[in-house]
C-alpha cells in the first residue's frame, strides 16, 4: 500500500515528464521539420505515444498514473480515489505540468520563463477538446485490464490527427502548455475554454460509460431462463 506522498510524488513526476515529452518533442520536430507542419506534428505524436505509454506503465501500480484532473475527478466519482485525494492529486498534476515546461525549456537552451502566444479558439476546438477527453475517460474505464497503456497511448496518439485541437484532453497539459510559447504551447486567453470544455467531455465519457454497463436482465423469476419460448432451468 503506497502512502499519499508516494502518490502525489509519482504524479507530480509523471505529469512533468509527460509533459517534458510533449513540448520538448515539439520542439525538436520544429527544429528538424524544415517548416513542414504536417511532419512536425507526426514526430510530436510518435514522440508522445511511446512517451505516455511508458510512463502509465511505469507509474500506474503507484498513483493510478493519472497525470490528469479530469481522470483524478472521474476516479473519485467512480470510487476508484478516495475523494479527499483529488484535490490534492490535480494539484500535483499541475505542479507537475510546470515543471515539465520548464525542464523542456532547459534542455533545448530556451528562456525558462514564458507564456505562450499561441491563440487556440472557436467553437471546433472547443469540441474536438469535448470529444478527444469523453474519449479518453471512455477508453480508460473499458479497457481491458493490463491493455490500459496501450490503448490509452494509441488513442491519444490518433485523437492527435482526428480532432481539430490536437487533443490535449487534459486541464493539467492546457495549463503548463501555457507557459511555454513553442510548436505546443496554448495562449492563457485560450486555456479557461479548453478546460471547461475537457471536463464537459469527461462527464460525457463516464455518462457513455454508464450507458454501456452491463446489467443482468431482470425476470419475474431470476432463477428461470427462456429461451425459443422453452423454459429451462438454469
Amino acid at each position: 500500500m503506497y502512502h499519499l506522498w508516494h502518490k502525489l510524488s509519482a504524479e507530480i513526476l509523471g505529469t512533468a515528464l509527460l509533459l517534458t515529452t510533449v513540448i520538448g518533442s515539439g520542439i525538436m520536430a520544429e527544429k528538424l521539420a524544415g517548416g513542414n507542419v504536417a511532419i512536425a506534428l507526426l514526430a510530436n505524436t510518435a514522440a508522445t505515444v511511446g512517451g505516455l505509454y511508458i510512463l502509465i506503465e511505469v507509474f500506474g501500480p503507484i498513483s493510478g498514473a493519472h497525470f490528469n484532473p479530469v481522470v483524478s475527478g472521474i476516479m473519485a466519482v467512480q470510487k476508484d480515489l478516495p475523494g479527499v485525494e483529488f484535490i490534492p492529486y490535480a494539484a500535483a498534476q499541475l505542479v507537475g505540468a510546470i515543471l515539465g515546461a520548464w525542464l523542456a525549456h532547459a534542455m533545448f537552451d530556451a528562456a525558462i520563463l514564458q507564456l505562450s502566444t499561441k491563440m487556440r479558439g472557436g467553437p471546433g476546438q472547443w469540441i474536438a477538446e469535448g470529444v478527444a477527453t469523453a474519449g479518453l475517460v471512455l477508453v480508460i474505464l473499458r479497457a481491458p485490464s493490463g491493455r490500459v497503456a496501450a490503448m490509452v497511448a494509441t488513442y491519444i496518439g490518433a485523437a492527435y490527427w482526428f480532432t481539430a485541437s490536437t487533443s490535449f484532453a487534459n486541464p493539467a497539459a492546457a495549463f503548463g502548455r501555457m507557459f511555454s510559447d513553442t510548436f505546443a504551447g496554448i495562449a492563457p486567453a485560450s486555456v479557461p475554454n479548453f478546460i471547461l470544455a475537457e471536463f464537459a467531455g469527461g462527464a460525457v465519457g463516464l455518462a457513455l460509460h454508464k450507458l454501456l454497463e452491463f446489467r443482468p436482465m431482470r425476470h419475474d423469476h431470476p432463477n428461470v431462463i427462456e429461451s425459443s419460448g422453452v423454459t429451462q432451468a438454469p
